[in-house]
């Protein structure tokens, strides 16, 4: 699933090995640039997943919640009420993530492997007991995801840290950044 694996080809795997921090203080600026722009796009795909766990965990509590009332409201009609809850207070790194999820459709695809069945978006047609099992399974992917995202955003950190003593200490110029930037691509 989601955790890293020593040796693996996904970029999570490549991030989150210890190698990819190694010998910071020896890399160039660009290196450093490249690695951690690598690890904010591994934070921005796993912040989509977990936005799409929660939004499944929210439909399903709703579902659950509807039940228990013996409400017969239709829960699509309540839909952008229930995905956009008011009540849900983030407890997030605080972090503003500017880079774009890639690779969609994997993480659509992934979500749905942890339901288990692509037929359990249909929350209206579960039983109660695969309700709640559907939302201790995507409660427990969403922990991991969770855990293996604040690694990521550790590694980030350290890159973001390194650029700014460079800064900080006079080992890179604002200047002669700002002026390779305005160049034009090789």
């Amino acid at each position: 699933m989601t955790r890293p694996m020593p040796g693996g080809r996904r970029r999570v795997d490549a991030v989150l090995d210890p190698a990819f921090i190694e010998n910071l203080a020896d890399l160039s600026v660009d290196e450093i640039r490249r690695r951690r722009k690598e690890a904010d796009q591994e934070e921005a795909d796993l912040s989509y997943v977990r936005r799409m766990l929660h939004g499944r965990m929210d439909l399903i509590r709703a579902e659950i919640e509807r039940r228990s009332q013996g409400s017969s409201v239709d829960l699509v009609s309540r839909l952008s009420e229930i995905l956009a809850d008011p009540q849900r207070t983030t407890h997030g790194a605080g972090r503003h993530i500017t880079t774009q999820p890639s690779r969609v459709d994997e993480h659509r695809r992934r979500v749905e492997q942890a339901i288990g069945d692509v037929a359990t978006s249909d929350v209206t047609a579960r039983t109660d007991d695969e309700l709640t099992q559907a939302l201790v399974d995507l409660q427990t992917y969403e922990l991991e995801v969770s855990e293996v995202r604040r690694e990521v955003q550790q590694v980030a950190d350290l890159f973001a840290d390194e650029l700014t003593r460079r800064y900080r200490d006079g080992l890179v110029s604002v200047d002669e950044v700002l002026a390779r930037a305005a160049q034009p691509p090789r």
